[in-house]
């Protein structure tokens, strides 16, 4: 047994002070005015035996019921005992699971739920004695080695250095950290405390549930502290989409922000605004229901070139971190593109489609013979068009190109084969062609279905209403018809797709079914050919511009095959810069980082160039606002085979007195009370009956 109080155990010297009173009353003499004689005639020997039991009987209980009023107050709990000893005397190891994921920003009364999270730890370690292990798991990441410290100090230190993270993790994933953690401690007492505000959908999925029996044993004690209690208004930005596909200077690009209410209440004109480059650039407002999502769009031109970031933000609320969100564009200050022809004189149609809309030298058009481009640095270029049926000894160099975000686009030649056509499209994993369809006389195929929502469309009429497209008059063409992972964009008559787009291994490829020949068709005569192919040139060289989303935490993999120097430097979203020698690197064409524990852009530079961009938002899953029950976390322990005993501290208890009292047992104070009282009445009971045998003595 111990006490949780043993300071109130001095009031044990109480006890004595009944014996001193028996004992003073013994020595006061009482004059009796009758004779020996009557008085031993009187008395009756068994009457004074049963007066002085009675008397040593109530002496007892008196100092019975002081000592048991002073052991309740000094509250006693039950020991557990080991086969070396009590537990008191044993060591103990805590693994603490600090939740440092942002929805633990919520303030209330008492601060920000974080903070005190980190407060009640400290309280915890004040009560760790020296020889005691502490060791420290963070929610939004573990790295992969944690070790325990007996310097509590310096703990506590680090804990006051631990900040909110942008990143996002599932509560399973400590656990089972925290698990192999204490598993390798050898002490007796193994404590596991989670302190986090237990929201519903970042505890674990069904399919990461994994037995810990073994590590979760009947030694383990785990103790969880929820946090959460308030009514939250929370607003997240949960998406931002780009709904433009062609990006030119000074031409306007539409962003689209899903905006979500993860609160119970309305949210009423909400405004949400537009920023590029830092400068606001679009606004609109919105009203919300509880739990609903509404998408702003947003448009402003962009009045630069090279990278443009951009971010929507929304006001405040109890929850800051979701308030915002990043994206970005690389718009090009010139486009080089490259023409490889069967004969250069083939490509000429092509050549003066692509200059005629190069203002200031935007397309920078550079030909050459297809049979030359084994010794062509493909990756020089942010375009290439195949004049030509033949890939030979090229296809694995377009793939690399295509690999890049980059696109090609491929008019068969006049004077190849549907041999050597399907054969460079197998290369490519691009359906074949069914045959080369010849039309003689008069007769000609015409388009019948043109996709005008396609993205090429898009500005390409003075009037949006009036979309008409004169057919041009096809005599020759490769009868092709699109698979699943393609998509046709202009369809003949007889179902075949005269242009279709294909997307494959990370960029596109655009196939039209006809040669630009005037022998096969008039196409390259038509008002329709230069926008058109101008289009598809935009188009596939803004492949690459769109910035891919990732989570705060997760792994960036960015192609540096194009890098020029050996070291890579990646520019944070603090301004800070990480280096990273590709030439340590196996993999040298691919570069995986780990660092995204910011939101924002990562900028990835071979020297001064420009390699690749990505943007690292947070995780709406983060933003929900609805949190697990006890019996939902009772349930889930019974999933991981928890074997030790567990116990939920609310927000309203003393931690330090709920945990000394798990760690020690079940406190007594309240049947050391009972007793007290008990035994009282006990006393009562027979003192008035000592005092009326006393009185019938005297009479």
């Amino acid at each position: 047994m111990t006490f949780l109080n043993p300071a109130i155990l001095f009031g044990l010297l109480a006890a004595s002070i009944p014996i001193l009173i028996h004992l003073l009353n013994l020595r006061k003499l009482k004059k009796i005015e009758f004779s020996t004689l009557q008085f031993l005639k009187e008395l009756q020997k068994n009457k004074i035996r049963k007066i002085k039991l009675k008397q040593w009987l109530l002496l007892a209980l008196r100092v019975l019921i002081i000592l048991l009023i002073v052991t309740a107050f000094a509250r006693p709990t039950l020991e557990g005992v080991s086969v070396g000893g009590t537990t008191s005397a044993a060591k103990t190891t805590a693994v603490f699971i600090l939740d440092d994921t942002f929805s633990m920003s919520v303030i209330d009364q008492q601060g920000s739920y974080f903070n005190n999270a980190k407060q009640t730890i400290k309280e915890i370690l004040n009560q760790m004695q020296e020889g005691d292990e502490a060791g420290l798991i963070l929610v939004s990441h573990q790295p992969e080695e944690i070790n325990h410290t007996t310097n509590l100090e310096r703990f506590k230190s680090e804990l006051d250095d631990i900040q909110i993270s942008f990143i996002s993790n599932e509560l399973n994933s400590a656990i089972v950290k925290a698990a192999k953690l204490i598993g390798t401690s050898r002490n007796f007492n193994k404590e596991i405390y989670l302190l986090t505000d237990f929201q519903k959908g970042r505890l674990t999925t069904q399919e990461n549930v994994t037995n810990l029996n073994e590590l979760l044993n009947e030694q383990v004690r785990f103790y969880a502290f929820d946090f959460s209690g308030r009514e939250i208004l929370n607003v997240g930005i949960s998406d931002l989409k780009l709904n433009t596909q062609i990006f030119e200077k000074n031409k306007p690009v539409k962003f689209e922000a899903e905006v979500t209410n993860y609160s119970s209440t309305s949210i009423n004109n909400l405004v949400v605004s537009l920023f590029i480059e830092d400068e606001r650039s679009a606004q609109q407002s919105l009203n919300l229901n509880p739990g609903e999502t509404k998408t702003a769009n947003l448009e402003a031109p962009t009045k630069s070139s090279g990278l443009i970031e951009a971010f929507v933000e929304i006001e405040e609320d109890d929850i800051l971190k979701d308030n915002k969100r990043y994206t970005s564009i690389y718009i090009l200050e010139k486009i080089d593109v490259l023409v490889l022809n069967d004969a250069i004189e083939n490509g000429r149609f092509i050549n003066l489609a692509i200059r005629s809309a190069s203002v200031d030298g935007f397309f920078n058009v550079t030909n050459r013979n297809v049979n030359q481009a084994g010794a062509i640095q493909l990756q020089n270029y942010d375009a290439v068009i195949i004049n030509s049926s033949s890939l030979k000894n090229i296809s694995k160099k377009i793939q690399e190109f295509l690999s890049q975000g980059k696109g090609i686009v491929i008019f068969p030649s006049s004077n190849g084969t549907v041999e050597i056509l399907n054969s460079s499209l197998a290369e490519l994993n691009i359906p074949a062609s069914n045959g080369i369809v010849k039309i003689e006389g008069r007769n000609t195929m015409e388009f019948d279905e043109i996709d005008f929502h396609h993205p090429l469309f898009e500005n390409i009429f003075l009037e949006k209403e009036k979309k008409q497209v004169e057919s041009p008059k096809i005599n020759s063409y490769h009868k092709i018809n699109v698979t699943e992972n393609g998509k046709s964009i202009i369809k003949l008559i007889d179902g075949s797709s005269f242009l279709s787009e294909y997307s494959t291994n990370g960029g596109k490829i655009f196939l039209f079914n006809s040669s630009a020949d005037l022998a096969w068709n008039d196409f390259p005569l038509k008002s329709i050919f230069a926008p058109l192919l101008n289009k598809i040139v935009l188009y596939i060289s803004s492949n690459k511009s769109v910035n891919e989303e990732q989570f705060a935490g997760e792994k960036i993999n960015v192609n540096v095959s194009n890098r020029t120097l050996p070291q890579i430097k990646i520019l944070r979203p603090d301004s800070k810069e990480d280096l990273v020698n590709m030439n340590e690197i196996i993999s040298s064409n691919f570069l995986t980082y780990n660092s995204t524990e910011l939101v924002g852009n990562y900028k990835f530079f071979s020297g001064e160039k420009l390699l690749n961009s990505v943007c690292v938002n947070t995780d709406p899953l983060e933003s929900v606002v609805e949190y697990l029950s006890e019996n939902d976390f009772v349930n889930y322990l019974k999933g991981i085979k928890f074997k030790g005993t567990f116990l939920m501290i609310d927000n309203d208890e003393n931690p330090v007195q709920q945990i000394l009292q798990a760690r020690f047992g079940s406190e007594l104070w309240r049947y050391f009370l009972i007793a007290a009282i008990f035994i009282a009445l006990i006393e009562m009971a027979i003192a008035r009956n000592a005092k009326k045998e006393i009185a019938e003595l005297k009479g």
